[in-house]
């Protein structure tokens, strides 16, 4: 149907005598007659110069073309300044309902599926709400959306209950604390490790000698300086761990790491369940009077277990080692003298293999080493490293088989087992013990022994090869030769 039969039916309909259909309209039928264009004129419409051209004629059969945004050229009319997050029109198509700022929002039902996704469950699986540029225009919002993160940090526990701040100390890792505009004195020289060689060798050889003369003396000597050993160490950990952030039950856990020693050399390796169970019981039963869950009883009691664990369990090895010097095997009084060195023997060859090791790996490593153990836990520790302390320690107590030094251990098998056990467990102790540090972002645990570090940096080998000599001692009996 053409525009002129349109125009005649149009003229035909007077509808003036029934008004205008809106009363606040003007009649329709009294308004000027369009005029007709011109033969040969374009009667197409158009947007004139300047704009993006004439559109298709109504009556012309579609195209199927789709219209196209061209980024390049807008980008070019607006000097390359363009907001992409603006240009969002898609956005206003989302699933996701626009949140008013005036209006409280109004929590929709959970899926199924949703139920158990809380925020411990995107913590874990990495999953994050999507928060789109609609949302952020309606709300207000900015576009830094903080990510939950993705693993435990320190102070902290999953079910992302706040903790306290972290303790600040005047020392920085990798700085100095002395005050700016002072000049640093000047400091003997360090090898690679960093340590101060003339200071800690000279008290490496106080506490050598103060040990070798607790063992000649008699066995109880031994344990008490075990027992104070021990306690430092203890209290070394739980005050970093507490710098750190964490709350532990302090004494619950100094008086187990302490505890478990003593009743493992008065009634024996029986014992030490017992007294970590109540150990355990304790520190749990010491944060139900806490006023919330926000005293973190989680990895505070973890973090206290650790410590009873690692210092407690494993240092009473040291006492059940000892333990063999005290036990009745003979009536005969020369046998029986002869038993009581069995057990501060066979703890003399043990320190003298870590220290061998411990001396093997420094000198070696140091001079030699470039291929790292493990790098994210210290890139001083290298393979090179490993491989000269297990040939120290397996000299050392190698020499003591060939001169006859012991009266315990006499086999040169048995003392090569030995200088084995030593040198694949004290590195395992060295490196776990910094292991704990990286992860706590700390130097040392403490600052007692000169040269060395805390107590717990000068003994953490041994923590580990204790049980290995205790158990192996046991298999072997090296004195029924």
């Amino acid at each position: 149907m053409s525009d002129d039969i349109w125009r005649d039916r149009r003229d035909d309909d007077d509808f003036s005598e029934f008004g205008s259909l809106f009363d606040d309209a003007e009649p329709t039928q009294n308004m000027p007659e369009i005029p007709d264009p011109a033969p040969g004129a374009d009667d197409r419409l158009s947007f004139g110069e300047g704009t993006t051209g004439s559109l298709p004629h109504w009556t012309e059969p579609p195209t199927g073309e789709v219209p196209r945004f061209d980024a390049a050229a807008t980008n070019a009319g607006t000097g390359g300044d363009v907001d992409h997050e603006e240009l969002d029109v898609w956005s206003s198509f989302s699933s996701e309902s626009p949140v008013w700022k005036d209006d409280e929002p109004v929590a929709d039902e959970a899926a199924p599926a949703d139920v158990g996704r809380t925020a411990q469950h995107r913590r874990v699986t990495d999953q994050h709400e999507r928060v789109t540029g609609q949302h952020r225009r309606v709300t207000g919002e900015s576009e830094a959306v903080t990510r939950e993160p993705s693993r435990i940090t320190i102070g902290t526990d999953p079910s992302g209950m706040p903790r306290r701040p972290p303790v600040q100390t005047g020392r920085r890792r990798g700085g100095s604390s002395q005050a700016p505009g002072r000049t640093r004195a000047s400091a003997p020289p360090q090898t690679r490790s960093g340590r101060d060689m003339p200071t800690a060798i000279a008290v490496g050889l106080l506490l050598a000698a103060a040990f070798i003369a607790a063992l000649m003396y008699q066995a109880r000597a031994a344990a008490a300086v075990v027992v104070i050993v021990l306690g430092l160490a203890a209290v070394e950990f739980y005050d970093k761990v507490a710098e750190k952030g964490y709350r532990p039950a302090v004494v619950p856990g100094i008086v187990t790491c302490v505890a478990g020693p003593l009743a493992a050399y008065w009634l024996g390796v029986g014992t030490l369940p017992l007294v970590i169970t109540f150990g355990f019981m304790a520190t749990a039963a010491s944060f139900i009077g806490a006023r919330s869950v926000e005293a973190g009883p989680m990895p505070n009691v973890s973090i206290t277990t650790l410590g009873i664990v690692w210092i407690g369990l494993l240092g009473s090895f040291a006492m059940l080692i000892l333990r063999f010097s005290t036990q009745s095997v003979s009536q005969i009084e020369s046998l029986q003298a002869l038993a009581e060195h069995r057990g501060t023997d066979t703890l003399f060859l043990l320190a003298l293999g870590v220290v061998a090791n411990d001396v093997g790996a420094l000198f070696i490593g140091s001079a030699i080493g470039n291929t790292p153990l493990r790098t994210w836990i210290s890139p001083n520790k290298t393979v090179e490293g490993f491989i000269g302390g297990a040939l120290f320690t397996i000299c050392a107590l190698m020499f003591v088989g060939l001169t006859d030094r012991s009266d315990t251990w006499q086999s040169n098998w048995h003392l090569l087992a030995l200088a084995v056990v030593i040198a694949v467990l004290a590195p395992a102790g060295d490196l776990v013990e910094s292991m704990f540090k990286r992860n706590l972002d700390v130097k040392d645990f403490g600052a007692i022994v000169k040269g060395h570090g805390g107590v717990l940096d000068r003994f953490d080998g041994f923590l580990f090869v204790l049980p290995g000599v205790y158990y192996l001692t046991l298999v072997l009996e090296p004195w029924a030769n």
